[in-house]
């Protein structure tokens, strides 16, 4: 599992670039034709990855319910996201890698809530299958804020 744990940092390493070499303006900016900005893309990414590791294992994430639910699957920008917010967005990055990890190797991940995947059709029938989708999934968005910065 250490393998995928740093494959998770290193993916947010390249996320957290976009938040240090570009503008709040340009983050928050919507490209014509599409329905999401950097800062979402980056949003989402944390907030999946504490709904399919601590949510399918019925366990209360470690960040704001607030922040989830901007970010989660089904939601968009809903207007800029403030300095304030950035640099929010900032300290989940890492934090939430770091605490995942720890409760992994404490072993608080005991159930596991079978789930069927929209991407892929496959099923996440434990922790560690999440673990390992979330790195998957991460750089799906890693793209997306890749070809989205093309557009700024």
């Amino acid at each position: 599992m250490d393998y995928s744990f740093n494959i998770c940092r290193k993916n947010r390493e390249q996320l957290e670039k976009f938040l240090t070499d570009f503008t709040p303006k340009q983050l928050n900016t919507i490209p014509e034709g599409f329905n999401n900005n950097i800062l979402w893309n980056i949003g989402h990414s944390i907030a999946t990855q504490q709904l399919l590791t601590y949510g399918l294992s019925g366990l209360t994430p470690h960040l704001p319910i607030d922040f989830i639910d901007i970010y989660k699957k089904g939601t968009k920008p809903k207007g800029p996201i403030s300095n304030e917010g950035i640099t929010e967005l900032k300290g989940f990055l890492f934090s939430s890698v770091e605490q995942l990890e720890k409760d992994y190797k404490a072993g608080i991940f005991k159930d596991f809530n079978a789930y069927t995947l929209s991407t892929t059709g496959g099923v996440l029938n434990k922790v560690e299958h999440a673990i390992a989708f979330n790195n998957f999934h991460e750089g799906l968005h890693l793209g997306c804020c890749i070809m989205l910065a093309k557009f700024l």
